[in-house]
């Protein structure tokens, strides 16, 4: 069968006007486990700020042993969905552990995150119900609502980020719907920011709304014991639907969850479509991010070293002249414009030896292109002062300080 070729030439013609934008995305190899230090093919030695491995955990031995652990006793996956082969014990415990650790009274993992929120959504979604998301939420919550548009017959509007007074306004404006949802994300991925979660909790009980939080980069990184924004905030088991990630600071290798009541579980595994046709996540993965949230609960310590070297770059990076966007979290943006003069940057500080990733629209609005850095409990202080250095001297070439 022939290729068309004139679609091909299309696509080729978009890449090559990426690339003399100066905005093309090249991947990079990297031929060592994720560390605060890789070996990147063509590279060598790279130092990792681009990671969400907030808690170091992605090369921690026991995590690993987990997974070969798990592959041998279990094998390489279901090779059907759970409903119709059967499902693993260990789907079961890690479901068991996570609605443990985020304060729910149960949860239903999923292949990523991005299943997890598509699956939510796209289920509970019915007609007469008004969903309603914050500006800045994830591609995923976004892509979730328009699936539960378009399958559901649901209502959706956009609230400005963390503009509680517009999410009131758009509630009220909404208030003779059958149902009621708020989305947030609870850590903004760009952005650092912390949702206002307490005040979306209050608004959700004055209009009998229901909140539904993506803690993916919260998970492990906000709270006392890493379980939160809700434990952040104080509030944890008082909200509705948690979505979250086993891919960032769990280990850091596939995986996501939809944690909430018994009954909202029970129903995604009756009625959602991304947990009835998609295979289980594969049991090496469950293993490891099983170990992962055990790891966790038996070192809260990393925590504490997470948030001590997050104070300490935030500390010295607006020390030599940046100005990194405010907040609390390992999420550390620098805005430097346009998205060719973060790719710019981005090379540069690679030829330094420092792998960080400039990001520019669609992911962030236009002129408000960014370098992100994440810092890891397994950074060492040498390692951010090896970062900070190099920031200073691509800094000093692009006249940014």
């Amino acid at each position: 069968m022939a290729i068309n070729q004139s679609f091909t030439a299309e696509l080729r013609a978009t890449i090559e006007q990426l690339k003399a934008d100066k905005v093309y995305k090249r991947l990079n190899y990297l031929d060592s486990p994720q560390s605060a230090r890789v070996q990147m093919e063509g590279r060598g030695d790279v130092l990792i700020l681009s990671s969400n491995n907030y808690l170091g955990l992605s090369d921690e031995p026991s995590i690993i042993q987990a997974g070969i652990e798990g592959l041998e006793k279990w094998g390489a996956g279901t090779a059907s969905v759970r409903f119709i082969c059967g499902t693993y014990t260990v789907h079961r415990e890690l479901e068991a552990a996570l609605a443990r650790f985020v304060g729910t009274e149960a949860s239903l993992s999923f292949v990523a995150c991005w299943n997890a929120n598509e699956a939510f959504t796209g289920t509970i979604a019915q007609e007469g119900d008004f969903i309603i998301s914050d500006a800045l939420n994830h591609a995923s919550i976004i892509d979730s609502m328009r699936l539960g548009k378009a399958i559901g017959k649901c209502t959706t509007a956009v609230y400005k980020h963390a503009d509680m007074a517009d999410l009131r306004a758009k509630l009220a404006e909404a208030r003779g719907s059958k149902r009621r949802i708020i989305w947030t994300d609870g850590v903004f991925s760009m952005e650092g920011a912390i949702a206002k979660l307490p005040d979306i909790l209050q608004i959700a009980r004055d209009t009998n709304s229901i909140v539904a939080m993506d803690d993916s980069h919260s998970t492990g990184v906000l709270g006392k014991t890493g379980r939160g924004t809700a434990e952040h905030f104080g509030v944890l088991g008082e909200v509705d639907v948690i979505t979250s990630t086993l891919g960032k600071a769990l280990g850091g290798a596939a995986g996501g969850f939809v944690a909430g009541s018994e009954a909202l579980c029970d129903y995604l595994t009756q009625r959602a479509r991304p947990q009835l046709f998609s295979n289980a996540l594969p049991t090496t993965v469950a293993a490891s991010a099983m170990q992962a949230v055990k790891h966790l609960e038996a070192h809260p310590e990393l925590v504490d070293t997470l948030r001590s070297n997050t104070k300490y770059f935030r500390e010295q990076i607006s020390e030599a002249g940046f100005k990194p966007l405010p907040g609390e979290t390992p999420i550390v943006p620098i805005i430097v414009g346009e998205t060719a003069a973060a790719i710019q940057m981005s090379n540069m500080l690679l030829d330094e030896g420092v792998f960080v990733t400039g990001f520019g629209f669609p992911v962030v609005p236009k002129g408000e292109a960014r370098v992100r850095c994440q810092i890891s409990a397994g950074h060492s202080r040498d390692h951010l002062d090896t970062a900070l250095a190099a920031f200073k001297k691509v800094g000093r070439k692009l006249k940014l300080i």
